[in-house]
């Protein structure tokens, strides 16, 4: 069973696989099937990186989730928008209660709340979690904002601080900000300011 699942393999969400990885983490990683355009996307995308020997690739969703050691660990890397809410969706049947999601994109804060509300109500811990520096930041460490349930936060702490940048302490540069949407709430005012 694996530790930790990464849904999205675009340049980010490869950045975080190879920055998990090479903390020597047990990944599951999921890219849609399109035909032509997106196959095979995870398990040619492992087969590139000595760091990803132990991880194993998908593109079913019901194998990918079952293949995660309990309480599930999932961080999705996929468009802001209605792409979140259908990985969702696609997601719930087969997650049990107390599974942790993390959406890592840029979500409007108030979408985010909209979701933790909802799948509270399912059992499912969510956070909303900004993640900023770019292709490189996630490769090499990036500053992590994290908002929705604190419990989730707690169980998947230990990835996020082993990711995140540090700071001249060597303390992480993760933190969680607050319920519902503020870690991308944050995140938003970052950009603004970028």
């Amino acid at each position: 069973m694996q530790e930790f699942g990464l849904i999205g393999l675009g340049v980010m969400g490869k950045s975080l696989c190879r920055n998990l990885a090479g903390k020597g983490f047990h990944l599951s990683l999921y890219n849609r099937f399109v035909p032509v355009t997106e196959e095979n996307v995870a398990t040619g995308f492992i087969a590139g990186y000595a760091e990803l020997a132990t991880a194993s690739g998908f593109q079913e969703i019901e194998p990918f989730v079952a293949s995660l050691q309990l309480p599930r660990k999932i961080f999705l890397m996929v468009p802001a928008g209605d792409a979140v809410d259908e990985m969702i969706a696609s997601l719930l049947p087969h997650l049990s209660a107390n599974d942790v999601l993390m959406d890592g994109g840029n979500s409007f804060y108030k979408d985010t709340e909209r979701r933790c509300r909802q799948l509270q109500q399912a059992g499912i811990l969510y956070i909303g979690t900004g993640v900023s520096g770019g292709e490189e930041g996630a490769l090499k460490g990036p500053s992590i904002m994290a908002g929705g349930s604190l419990e989730a936060y707690n169980l998947a702490r230990n990835f996020l601080d082993s990711i995140a940048a540090k700071d001249i302490t060597q303390k992480p540069c993760c933190a969680f900000i607050g319920n519902g949407g503020a870690g991308h709430f944050v995140k938003m005012v970052h950009n603004g300011i970028e």
